[in-house]
């Protein structure tokens, strides 16, 4: 993940955040700041970095202090050696628009000599479903918990609690929730720069 893709992540993130602590629905910060809904969640989920006028508008709706909602933010997280999250502290992010029941939590993202590996957690409810996509770079799966139909490009993976799926992300794929509670998958990105 490059330097701008992680900016525009944390931008994301932390408008969402002060929208949820503001009590508001996505659909009202659009009607209040004249940005539409579909921009508005692009920016939240990391998809779209705002123009600063567009920015300013959404901080300025929200009633956000410009000073401090640009102290935090980095270009790139510091690595000295290690890095350690909290369950706490990963961040929910929806990253396909139209999927309903897939519910990632971004855990880490670090770049390593021009490559790049993303760590999220991804919850599937039993009625989980959205079109196959395909991703650059390859893909690790890790089946957590649960039952799992993997399909991956023409195959149909059958997978269960410690199956894994290596796979280039090239493919068209998609899990889908084979059992009748929720399923957790480890997913780990892999991209070269």
């Amino acid at each position: 993940m490059s330097n701008s893709e992680y900016l525009t992540i944390q931008i994301g993130l932390k408008i969402r955040n002060i929208r949820k602590n503001n009590g508001l629905k996505l659909g009202e910060l659009a009607d209040r700041s004249g940005i539409s809904i579909a921009m508005l969640s692009k920016i939240e989920n990391g998809r779209v970095f705002p123009t600063l006028p567009t920015l300013i508008q959404i901080l300025n709706t929200l009633q956000a202090d410009l000073n401090s909602f640009f102290s935090d933010l980095s270009t790139d997280e510091t690595f000295s050696g290690y890095i350690f999250r909290k369950r706490a502290d990963y961040q929910p992010v929806s990253k396909e628009e139209e999927s309903v029941g897939f519910h990632y939590e971004f855990a880490l993202s670090h770049t390593v000599e021009k490559s790049s590996v993303e760590v999220s957690l991804l919850k599937l409810t039993p009625n989980a479903q959205r079109n196959k996509v395909s991703t650059a770079g390859f893909e690790y799966i890790y089946i957590l918990q649960g039952q799992v139909r993997y399909e991956l490009g023409q195959e149909v993976f059958e997978m269960e609690t410690g199956d894994s799926l290596f796979f280039d992300g090239n493919l068209p794929h998609v899990p889908q929730n084979a059992g009748k509670t929720e399923a957790m998958l480890l997913v780990v990105y892999f991209i070269t720069l």
